[in-house]
């Protein structure tokens, strides 16, 4: 295990100082994620917003106050990495779009992600969002249909933003079936 520490802590130390974006960032990289070898679950979400740039914080807004809400898990458990772990699939904000957050860098997530999921083995990885779902779960045509598809060990869910309010009044399965199997398989890896 000291040896899957060490080898962790640098692929960390390299990827926060990774500046391969930097041309396109809006701002000076700020790689944020929280990782650990013996994370029980894995977030996969899609890009920090301009706050989690400021703050240096994953979900540290009303977004994460909703995926808390969804894994009924409190602040303290959601950012202890031992427990969950957050990797986006773009590490820094990518800055605007159309008056809305720009997707995440394309680079981010072929240079590090399989180095990290060398060291991660989570009991359970949540899919946050449709860029996270596209590129490992590509066989789902669409974000519902990969949403209406969990499994014990892997859930995809909608971005807990906002912007989401119109897809989550118009599927209320989600809350109604998804949700309460996530909370039942959230509760029994955290509590393994």
């Amino acid at each position: 295990m000291e040896k899957i520490l060490k080898g962790h802590n640098v692929l960390v130390a390299k990827a926060k100082s990774c500046t391969l974006c930097a041309p396109h960032l809006p701002h000076k990289p700020n790689p944020i994620f929280n990782t650990s070898p013996s994370t029980k679950i894995l977030i996969i979400g899609q890009a920090p917003g301009l706050k989690a740039h400021e703050r240096s914080i994953a979900f540290n807004d009303p977004s994460g106050d909703r995926l808390r809400e969804w894994l009924c898990v409190s602040k303290e458990t959601f950012y202890n990495s031992r427990l969950i772990s957050v990797l986006p699939m773009g590490f820094c904000f990518p800055g605007y779009k159309n008056g809305a957050d720009a997707p995440p860098r394309k680079e981010c997530a072929p240079t590090w992600h399989n180095e990290f999921l060398t060291y991660l083995k989570p009991k359970v990885t949540l899919y946050v969002g449709r860029y996270s779902q596209q590129y490992y779960l590509p066989q789902y045509k669409t974000l519902t249909e990969a949403v209406g598809a969990p499994t014990n060990t892997h859930f995809v869910l909608p971005h807990p933003s906002g912007r989401n309010n119109r897809w989550l009044a118009k599927n209320p399965w989600f809350e109604q079936t998804i949700l309460p199997k996530l909370q039942r398989v959230i509760s029994a890896a955290l509590s393994d």
